[in-house]
């Protein structure tokens, strides 16, 4: 398994700036671009966006796991999706270029150990505004099967919220899970990467 850092986003596009949707989108095609085969593409988050706009046209996805990610359409924003506005529990830079979670171990970590929600918060770094913004031009899920991971403890992407995207994949499965399920969960997150991968090509979901 592989999982790419966006470099955009954590300030490759250049001292006091950060990637967007299309900048984002280019790192996921150039990770699937080194694939050998077709791969199984896990989205977490804010990932379902770029997974979502560019896996269907590299022919090197099998299956895509939205894993409590963002399962938008062509024309969708995740700020739309959202009703228009930045999350409650979100910090807006000065300039309105940036997002940061005010209490992060609350909202991404809260059903993970001490030691692992510091380890992960340390690591964020802010988020570009215009990743939030700017629309879908594509849709993946429409072309590629594709299983939706509902967490349950999530309190960065409401229940309901995720159910309702999740109509649009293949398969839905649960987990008593906060919005990290791959920390407080490795090996649930493991088994059904596994189920997938282990399905003929196609039948996964």
């Amino acid at each position: 398994m592989r999982a790419p850092r966006s470099e955009v986003r954590g300030g490759a596009a250049g001292a006091g700036q950060r990637g967007d949707l299309a900048a984002d989108a280019a790192v996921v095609r150039a990770a699937l671009a080194e694939v050998p085969d077709k791969a199984v593409v896990v989205a977490h988050s804010y990932g379902g966006l770029p997974v979502t706009e560019v896996a269907a046209r590299t022919g090197k996805v099998a299956h895509i796991v939205y894993l409590c990610a963002f399962m938008l359409g062509p024309g969708e924003s995740l700020l739309s999706a959202i009703g228009g506005q930045p999350p409650p529990w979100s910090i807006i830079s000065a300039d309105g270029r940036t997002v940061t979670p005010a209490d992060p171990r609350s909202v991404f970590y809260n059903d993970c150990t001490e030691e692992v929600a510091a380890a992960a918060e340390a690591n964020l770094v802010p988020q570009a505004m215009a990743a939030f913004t700017q629309p879908l031009s594509a849709a993946a899920w429409q072309e590629l099967p594709s299983t939706y991971v509902i967490c349950e403890r999530d309190n960065a992407i409401p229940v309901f919220a995720q159910e309702a995207m999740s109509q649009r994949a293949r398969k839905v499965l649960r987990l008593d899970a906060s919005h990290s399920p791959f920390l407080s969960q490795p090996d649930e997150v493991v088994a059904i990467v596994r189920d997938v991968l282990a399905a003929p090509l196609g039948d996964a979901g």
